[in-house]
């Protein structure tokens, strides 16, 4: 069976992924179209193509993963890729060596493709400029995590058929989420109108300068809501105690089933994950007719494959 992707005359151009902030509304609908003619590869008795056959694929991972990491794993090997899991603790990082002496280490390898996740700000870049592999960034320090932002948007479009017009919450730790980031630029470039919804301490200090709108009230806010993002509070990056308790949290910006009451009846809930059930979301609305947390994951696939497929595209046009 011949993989068939729909093709229009717009040309991606990009070898490195490293964020969404840097494209252009085009560009991020290219992405999306491409993801949506991946899907009929799951949907395969043999879920395998060939677009990467003969390519290799590192999974640099400096921070602990599991559905990222697997998720791209997945991707490479549905696309004929060969891949190579790299973790921090049984690597010569912890004997002391450089993050560009192990990327350059594994390009010598043969390695194609460096798709990395670090707890710095900025690696992803630092690589791009110092390997010839291509690069995709699987999240860095507080700043960007583009396919998970490529996953939500095309699961907001999948569900919804648009985000022009749309007005989505992001609820809870946006000081500290990669993911918010991502969404936002996303979000926003697609037309739908972004609110941060947090308490002033979860919230980063150049929120001002960002095109979103911000609440600390989520009970104000959640009834004109189209789609409504939880975010996982981030203890491990937090240096202090940025509220009460955990309970005055859940309290005030936890998704429950009796806030949801006041919600539209065919709002959208996501979450990235991990899900921290019982703090910022219940059970009942994670597992409930409105949430697309497992259509997320699912969706992540998609949008991995052709991130992987396209970076490669453009890697090869550009040294043909």
């Amino acid at each position: 069976m011949v993989l068939k992707i729909k093709h229009n005359q717009f040309q991606w151009q990009h070898k490195h992924l490293l964020g969404l902030r840097e494209l252009t509304r085009e560009e991020i609908t290219h992405i999306l179209d491409t993801a949506k003619g991946f899907e009929q590869i799951s949907a395969r008795a043999v879920k395998k193509a060939p677009p990467l056959r003969g390519k290799m694929v590192v999974n640099l991972f400096f921070e602990d993963s599991t559905r990222t990491r697997n998720s791209f794993r997945l991707a490479a090997n549905r696309l004929s890729a060969d891949t190579i899991d790299f973790t921090q603790k049984n690597s010569s990082v912890s004997k002391g060596e450089t993050l560009l002496d192990t990327a350059k280490n594994l390009e010598a390898l043969g390695v194609d493709i460096v798709v990395i996740r670090h707890n710095a700000g900025g690696a992803p870049k630092l690589l791009s400029k110092n390997i010839n592999a291509c690069v995709v960034n699987a999240g860095d320090g507080c700043c960007e995590h583009p396919t998970q932002g490529l996953l939500d948007v095309y699961t907001i479009r999948q569900k919804l058929g648009t985000l022009e017009g749309l007005k989505i919450a992001i609820v809870g730790d946006i000081a500290h989420s990669r993911v918010a980031r991502s969404d936002l630029w996303a979000m926003t470039k697609l037309g739908a109108e972004v609110t941060f919804v947090a308490p002033p301490t979860l919230l980063p200090p150049n929120v001002r300068d960002l095109p979103v709108k911000v609440s600390y009230n989520l009970d104000e806010v959640i009834e004109q809501m189209d789609v409504i993002n939880m975010l996982r509070i981030q203890f491990e990056r937090m240096g202090g105690n940025p509220f009460p308790s955990i309970r005055e949290y859940s309290r005030y910006f936890g998704l429950t089933a009796e806030r949801m009451q006041r919600a539209k009846p065919d709002i959208v809930v996501m979450h990235p994950g991990p899900i921290n059930r019982g703090v910022e979301i219940e059970s009942e609305v994670a597992d409930g007719p409105n949430s697309v947390i497992l259509q997320q994951v699912t969706n992540g696939l998609n949008v991995r494959m052709a991130v992987l497929f396209l970076v490669n595209q453009a890697a090869a046009s550009q040294t043909a």
